[in-house]
Formats: C-alpha cells, sequence, structure tokens
C-alpha cells in the first residue's frame, strides 16, 4: 500500500499496546507511521523482497521465530541485515519471544526499532490492524451535526440555518448524545464503515443563534456527549416544497450518500413549522435499526395489500 497522507508517532502505539522496546534509535518515540497494513515477513525473510514494503510493520510471531532459530548465527544476522535495511519503522515479536541477538546487532546498525508484546500473534495483529485503520484512515470534513439516537449514528446535513443544533439539543435533552457540531471529521476505518468525531478545538461545544456558544457537556453532563460514533444514517434536512413529492413510504431503500467512497443509507426529512424533527428522528433511527435487524413496515404493508387484493380477486373468481 502507498505511503499514507497521514501518520502517528510510534509512541502513540508503544503507549496503546504497552511494548516493551528492546532497541530503540535515538528519537524513535516521534517516528512516524504511516501505514496502515501489518506484515509477517515470511518471505522476506528468506531473500524474497520482490513487492515488500518498507513502511509496514513486521511481526515476528511463532513460525518466524522457529524458522529463525533453525538457522546458523551468520545465516540469521544476513536476513535481519537484509530486513532492516530496506527502512522498516519497526518489529515487533509477540507472545514474548526473545529477540536474537543477530537481530539486535543488525538494528542497532541500521536504527530499527524492535519491540515485544506478550499478546497472541493473530490477536496482536488484528488489534494493531484496527487501531492504524483507526488512525491513518482516510478522512474528509462536513459542515454537519453528528448525534448519538438509541445507538446509532446519525449525521444530520442540510443548509446552514436550518435546523441542525437546534435539533441536536432537543436530542440531547431527550438523552441522545452530541458527537459533533458544525463540523464533522469524518474518517473511513475500514471498506464499509465511517466514523465521526468533533475536531479538538470544538469538542462537545454548540452554537445556537441567538444564545451563542453552548458547552453541551458542562450544561448537560458527560452522559450527553460521546467523542466518535459509527455513522449509519444521513438525514438531510431541507425546506419544505410543496411541489416535491416526498416518500411516503419508506419502501425505497435505494437512495444513499457517498463519503469517502462508502455509500451510507440516508433519507430526506423536510422541514417546516409544526413538524418535531427530533421525534421524527428518533422514530428515523429506531426505523434504521428495525430494517438493519430485518424487519421493513413498508415492505410489510405492502405484502400485506397484495395478500388482500389476491384474495379478494379469488373470492371474486369463485362468485362468477
Amino acid at each position: 500500500m502507498a505511503k499514507r497522507d497521514y501518520s502517528i508517532p510510534m509512541h502513540q502505539l508503544i503507549n496503546e499496546f504497552s511494548l516493551d522496546i528492546a532497541y530503540g534509535p535515538e528519537g524513535f518515540l516521534e517516528l512516524p507511521i504511516s501505514s496502515d497494513v501489518v506484515n509477517r515477513p515470511a518471505l522476506p525473510l528468506t531473500g524474497y523482497f520482490e513487492y515488500f514494503s518498507s513502511d509496514n510493520i513486521q511481526i515476528i510471531g511463532n513460525a518466524e521465530h522457529r524458522y529463525l532459530e533453525d538457522l546458523n548465527g551468520f545465516e540469521r544476522l544476513k536476513r535481519f541485515d537484509a530486513l532492516f535495511a530496506t527502512g522498516i519503522p519497526l518489529l515487533i515479536f509477540t507472545r514474548g519471544l526473545e529477540p536474537f541477538a543477530e537481530c539486535m546487532e543488525a538494528a542497532e546498525k541500521h536504527g530499527v526499532t524492535v519491540a515485544r508484546t506478550q499478546a497472541k500473534t493473530a490477536n496482536f495483529i488484528a488489534a494493531l490492524t484496527a487501531s492504524l485503520n483507526v488512525s491513518l484512515g482516510p478522512r474528509t470534513t462536513i459542515h454537519g451535526v453528528l448525534v448519538e439516537v438509541y445507538g446509532e449514528g446519525i449525521l444530520l446535513l442540510g443548509d446552514s440555518g436550518i435546523g441542525k443544533s437546534e435539533t441536536a439539543v432537543e436530542l440531547i435533552k431527550r438523552g441522545h448524545r452530541l458527537v459533533a457540531d458544525d463540523a464533522v471529521e469524518i474518517k473511513r476505518v475500514s471498506a464499509i464503515s465511517l466514523v465521526g468525531s468533533a475536531p479538538e478545538m470544538i469538542r462537545y461545544f454548540l452554537e445556537l443563534r441567538g444564545i451563542g456558544i453552548i458547552d453541551v457537556r458542562r450544561i448537560f453532563g458527560m452522559g450527553a456527549v460521546k467523542p466518535t460514533e459509527k455513522i449509519e444514517l444521513v438525514i438531510n434536512l431541507e425546506k419544505w416544497d410543496p411541489n416535491k413529492a416526498y416518500n411516503r413510504l419508506g419502501d425505497d431503500d435505494s437512495q444513499t450518500t457517498t463519503i469517502l467512497d462508502i455509500k451510507i443509507p440516508s433519507i430526506d426529512i423536510p422541514v417546516r413549522t409544526g413538524r418535531n424533527l427530533a421525534v421524527i428522528i428518533e422514530v428515523a433511527a429506531m426505523n434504521h435499526r428495525n430494517k438493519k435487524m430485518g424487519h421493513n413496515a413498508a415492505k410489510e404493508l405492502s405484502d400485506k395489500l397484495y395478500a388482500s387484493m389476491v384474495a379478494e380477486q379469488e373470492s371474486k373468481n369463485k362468485s362468477n
């Protein structure tokens, strides 16, 4: 994978996974990690470096360790020297395995950090990959409001002044949580998942026209805010257009909003005087969860109507 535009300092991973440092060159704690790929260097240790990326963190598990044990000291040094000469950022031994003396010699020669963890190899790779996906994933910032409603991450979009922040306050008063107001930082953490958060500078602050900036955490308490949330549904708030045909049955599940090449289910909610947007959004969140669990009210009603029509037609055929 090509080098990313984003990076994290090595000390962030060391602290997160409580890594034991066997060797670290000067300034290694601030060295950047820019790839979300974690690799087991089985083929490179045999001398095959075709398609090898030097940006990736490398992991030595039982299989690699046993292979290296069977080599003599000269061969081990040769293999580690070739691996470290590529400029990898970090080599980690899992399962508490002890780094070879030849590994430490080559690490000092090339200035490569070597660490250990007691975790099992597969579990550690999965956890490390998930963490890197969150930290290094593609990202964008969108003007909107992100709230958690009944466990669903709801991204509210719409023109400035449509009422996104006011609706968020009403939702907070009803027991739901604010993630971000005005600017929502969105990261793609997997091929199908987006996670949103607020920029650090404005986290937990919300703007209400006529009142100004309020601190949601201080006014409503810690239970009213959340640092991050997976985006499950996009709700587009728009001014009521009497000439537009709005979906009244909810039987169209094809509408989506594409963010960072991921399609998120979305719906349009018209805004006009007298509509309680907070209640409508609550129902939208519960209905979306129902659909994910396999229940679609619109389809159920359609099936009932169809069954009724078939029964009525059969009754007419019999009477004739």
